[in-house]
């Protein structure tokens, strides 16, 4: 039996986990997203609520991931974890270990462990939403790196044939220009259907058009289908993953499955892909489930 807690921007999810894969039991509360010491305070007390008197492990997937060696949070959109030893005040106030990972590596573990990825040897698990994310796991175990970074695509450069499909380059957040996060995120799709109408529409609106036949909001997923399949190319070039599973709110494009592969041909280097592009099982479950599995992933 473990625990797995998901900690992001708006609410805290703990799930205790089963040996073979099924959750006992849930809870989930509000995340006090302003104040650092009221989330960790808010994460110790889902746990020690799921606790029992036979001590559970403890997985945690947090947005942003761990700086080494001094284990201070980094890279993460609840701004209030950076700079802060979230894993040691959780560890001092629970007074044992836990384990922490990247939201997007909880995802992909989830996957690989219990979902649509089970039977999949490499994985690479993607997360398209307000940001652009990604985890890879090889035989079930998590591959993180030195620094903490693997498969954070987001902030790798778009390629030059997605550069030619946006008409003006993109600031991201991290100082940097035109990540592929600029174009593959929620904030992204917005800004490319903009360039192609002039008006402004969410992502659920520009997907409800484009279902009721409107063209402009058709022609706009097909880009971004085109962008997220020259962008994964490069992720297939490199690791060559059995597997890509897509998750994050943009996961739910049901055309992405069809035109994502057809546009993958004449950009992955090889004359078959084999690589499958998979939609999600768990949804916004994951990331509880996926942080249980820490403790099976190394």
């Amino acid at each position: 039996m473990r625990i797995g807690i998901d900690l992001g921007g708006t609410k805290i999810e703990g799930i205790v986990l089963a040996d073979e894969g099924k959750v006992t039991e849930k809870l989930r509360v509000d995340t006090p997203a302003e104040s650092y010491s009221e989330t960790v305070k808010a994460v110790c007390d889902v746990i020690k609520n799921l606790q029992t008197t036979n001590q559970f492990s403890v997985g945690i997937g947090t947005p942003g991931a761990l700086s080494l060696p001094r284990e201070l949070m980094k890279n993460s959109n609840s701004v209030c974890l950076n700079g802060q030893p979230l894993k040691k005040d959780i560890e001092s106030s629970l007074g044992y270990e836990i384990r922490i990972e990247n939201d997007a590596n909880c995802f992909a573990l989830s996957e690989a462990h219990y979902g649509i990825a089970s039977s999949s040897k490499t994985v690479f698990g993607v997360i398209l939403g307000t940001g652009c994310g990604g985890g890879v796991v090889v035989d079930k175990k998590l591959l993180t790196g030195p620094n903490s970074i693997a498969g954070e695509w987001g902030h790798n450069s778009i390629p030059t044939s997605v550069r030619e499909l946006i008409k003006e380059d993109r600031e991201c957040y991290c100082g940097r220009p035109n990540c592929n996060e600029t174009v593959l995120s929620g904030r992204g799709l917005q800004q490319t259907y903009a360039e192609l109408t002039g008006n402004e529409s969410s992502p659920i609106e520009i997907v409800g058009s484009a279902q009721s036949g409107d063209m402009d909001a058709k022609n706009c997923i097909d880009i971004y289908a085109k962008q997220l399949a020259r962008c994964l190319s490069t992720i297939i070039n490199i690791i060559d993953p059995h597997m890509i599973v897509l998750g994050g709110g943009l996961s739910n494009i049901s055309a992405l499955y069809e035109l994502v592969p057809h546009h993958l041909e004449g950009h992955v280097f090889s004359d078959v892909i084999q690589t499958k592009i998979a939609p999600p099982t768990f949804g916004d479950a994951s990331g509880a489930l996926g942080a249980a599995c820490l403790w099976d992933a190394s």
